[in-house]
């Protein structure tokens, strides 16, 4: 069996220069795809016809497009780490059939919520919070509408990055993303200032750049080196399907209770806003709905480069797990830990520092000074606990890349509903628009409680009993 093994590098290579191989292209990667939507928040923000009412549309829409990304990272992520567990073991045939399922699992799947998304867009946008006031509506339905035609060619290309990393190309997997949305920061500023095409051109330029994707995926899927797809590999098989879904439910459940989160803070702040003496006025209404969305974008960028670290050592630690090396995973995690905490750290710096330098990005200078002040506060409170956010994020996926799926999953499902969307709901009855701001240290706070125990019994009994090489 082990003569049939492939990425044997993965079981010998120094573990910091595995980390750096993998986990710098998957951050690059998660970086790219998560610029798709915050450049178009830029552009839209500094084009003056759209403002802080095109802000506050695109904070409605973004959760939608995260519950598509969940579907894909669930199908595209479990694959990635049941392939590196198969390659591991020097299994090549459930290798090859879970990719070909996963593929059809994402074009069904996608096909599906694009229908749903285009059939209940009214009241869709509704319940995250889109009606705050008539134009943030109107721009939403827009925005909405062909941001929704790109779904298929944004899962596709978001499923098959994390399964082309497990192939052994995760420089390929980067560059693919990476050519997608260096196509759309060059045609926003084209549809929106130029053509003055709004909302629908920032939408339009965001799928071109995911069709792009999409492309060069499909290219890759025709030149894969470790493993090779045939005819047979696409035949529908629930014994393999059932196998590397659970291992991708942490990650779609981290991404769909994000979602939750946000239509719960959506909500809140539309609620709020409107007992508010100043954004309870018709022309400040948006204010905090496109302050808070702009504060989850740089929040976004933050989690990106923790995730990517976490998920680019999924290969190594499920090939080193598969190999029997726990060793080897044991000093990744110590490495994983630290370096998400300095992530942290240099990330809390920012926001507590330079809170202001950050908004004018934004397209503060167009704006009253309401939006400046309430964006400096909000920067600082609800990014207060960046660092123990970082290290529980990175515990989560580390869980899910060892195969414990469920332990994994109910954590992220403590973290981003129970106390994600519980607190989100709780402390503005008692702090007005200030406990929608409070609700994300506060989880993370008590998240963190939990997270240690985690570690604790990852590092005592997990990875525990083999000897050190």
């Amino acid at each position: 069996m082990n003569d049939l093994k492939t990425n044997t590098f993965l079981e010998k290579e120094k573990l910091t220069t595995l980390m750096g191989k993998y986990a710098i292209p998957c951050i690059i990667s998660l970086l790219v795809a998560a610029l798709y939507n915050i450049v178009d928040q830029i552009f839209i923000a500094n084009a003056d016809y759209l403002g802080s009412y095109g802000n506050a549309a695109n904070t409605v829409v973004f959760p939608l497009t995260v519950i598509a990304l969940a579907i894909a990272v669930m199908i595209g992520d479990g694959c990635c780490a049941f392939v590196s567990l198969s390659l591991g073991a020097g299994n090549k045939e459930d290798a090859h059939k879970s990719i070909g399922n996963s593929i059809l699992l994402c074009i069904i799947s996608s096909l599906v919520l694009t229908a749903i998304f285009l059939i209940f867009s009214d009241s869709i946008l509704t319940a995250f919070g889109g009606r705050v006031n008539e134009e943030t509506f109107r721009l939403s339905k827009e925005y909405f509408f062909y941001i929704t035609l790109g779904i298929p060619f944004y899962m596709f290309g978001q499923a098959l990055n994390p399964i082309i990393r497990s192939d052994g190309s995760p420089k390929f997997a980067m560059i693919s993303t990476l050519a997608g949305a260096l196509i759309n920061i060059v045609l926003d500023p084209v549809f929106i200032f130029v053509f003055k095409w709004g909302m629908m051109g920032a939408a339009v330029a965001t799928v071109i750049g995911q069709v792009a994707t999409a492309v060069l995926a499909v290219w890759y899927l025709l030149h894969m080196k470790a493993v090779k797809l045939v005819r047979s590999s696409f035949r529908p098989n629930r014994k393999v399907i059932s196998r590397f879904i659970p291992l991708g439910a942490c990650s779609f459940l981290s991404q769909i209770s994000l979602v939750a989160a946000m239509a719960a803070i959506n909500n809140m702040i539309r609620k709020y806003s409107a007992l508010d003496p100043v954004f309870g006025q018709a022309e400040y209404a948006q204010i905090p709905m496109a302050v808070v969305g702009i504060v989850m974008k740089f929040f976004q960028i933050v989690i990106s480069i923790v995730i990517g670290m976490a998920a680019g050592c999924i290969p190594i630690v499920g090939y080193n797990m598969g190999a029997g090396r726990k060793d080897r995973a044991k000093k990744l995690f110590t490495y994983l830990l630290t370096a998400e905490a300095c992530v942290g750290a240099a990330a809390l710096f920012i926001a507590e520092v330079f809170p202001g330098q950050l908004i004018q990005i934004f397209g503060a200078a167009n704006e009253s000074i309401y939006y400046t002040e309430f964006a400096l506060k909000a920067f600082r409170i609800y990014l207060c606990m960046m660092i123990l956010a970082c290290v529980n994020k990175a515990t989560f996926i580390y869980l899910q890349s060892l195969g414990m799926a469920l332990v994994s999953t109910l954590l992220s499902m403590v973290r981003e509903v129970v106390f994600g969307v519980g607190f989100a709901l709780l402390l503005p009855v008692f702090f007005g628009l200030d406990g929608v701001l409070y609700s994300m240290p506060v989880s993370d706070v008590l998240t963190f409680l939990i997270s240690i125990v985690a570690i604790w019994y990852t590092y005592r009994v997990v990875l525990s009993t083999s000897k050190e090489k």
